[in-house]
């Protein structure tokens, strides 16, 4: 597994890491062994990087669903303890299981508090929030995030669903060591604004959620007729092939494919391995890749 800096100040990990929400929303595993197996077969696969949030569950009343099967994960983990890194969010709710959002200074800090006690941490590795609020000042609730790395509770800063702009306004107030937006080939917005590539020069990791398009879309990939080949000469995958594609757009991503099963985890591994030539990145960036 090849390992990349996570950002400024920030150590190295693992260039595909793990993303827990599927072990957490609507049609996670029903039993939680299950779910701790798969987070398991992450960690053997070389995964140093778990991202979770609070509200990878099924509804306010479930908040803290991910980062709890997290900490018990980490909990009966028999290997390297030392080398894993959990970042988690805050800044949505989720009333009656919808998505909303909740970025006041005070909802930060009293979701901070509940998710060092889910995980069971006294601080957090990473710290992000998980999206603006339009109806709250993006300077205030950043400095939110100020306050707790000041009081401790948080090691490193880090931002999602966040354009270029907010970027830089947040860096006024605090260094930014991470950005969590959608990056795969149906969704390629980050590339577009800019985003990506903003990152990619004072070194802030980007973490490319959704890399494979989430949901019914990465079912599309396996008959995908440019992948197919191109996964046949590196014997992996067409979803490890897209994976890689999204580790190629700078050498400041880092993937997080989440999985519900381990054999879904240890095949997102090996895309760790995989290096595209020149012709095949071309020929990605050139493909219809369809969201019908």
């Amino acid at each position: 597994m090849q390992l990349r800096a996570l950002g400024p100040g920030a150590p190295a990990v693992s260039a595909v890491s793990f993303g827990g929400m599927p072990l957490s929303i609507q049609g996670r595993p029903d039993d939680e062994a299950a779910a701790v197996r798969v987070v398991h077969a992450a960690l053997e696969a070389g995964m140093t990087l778990i991202d979770t949030a609070d509200v990878y569950c099924l509804d306010d009343a479930d908040l803290g669903h991910n980062e709890r099967l997290i900490a018990t994960a980490l909990r009966s983990w028999t290997g390297r303890k030392g080398g894993v890194m959990v970042a988690t969010k805050a800044g949505l709710t989720r009333p009656g299981g919808g998505w909303e959002r909740d970025a006041r200074p005070g909802s930060l800090k009293r979701a901070c508090d509940r998710s060092l006690a889910a995980l069971g941490v006294e601080r957090i590795d990473l710290y992000q929030l998980h999206a603006p609020d339009p109806r709250v000042p993006f300077a205030e609730s950043v400095g939110a995030l100020a306050d707790l790395q000041r009081s401790g509770k948080i090691r490193w800063i880090g931002l999602s669903n966040v354009s270029v702009r907010e970027i830089d306004e947040a860096r006024t107030q605090v260094t930014v060591v991470t950005v969590q937006n959608r990056l795969n080939p149906f969704f390629r917005e980050a590339i577009d604004a800019g985003v990506v590539a903003h990152c990619a020069e004072p070194g802030i990791g980007f973490l490319a959620y959704s890399p494979v398009g989430g949901g019914r879309l990465n079912r599309k990939l396996p008959a995908h007729p440019t992948l197919q080949p191109i996964a046949a000469r590196h014997g992996v995958s067409p979803h490890a092939v897209v994976l890689a594609w999204v580790l190629a757009q700078a050498p400041a991503v880092i993937v997080i494919p989440g999985a519900r099963t381990v054999e879904h985890a240890r095949d997102s591994a090996t895309a760790g391995g995989v290096v595209l030539s020149a012709d095949e990145l071309v020929a990605i960036d050139r493909a219809e890749f369809s969201r019908a």
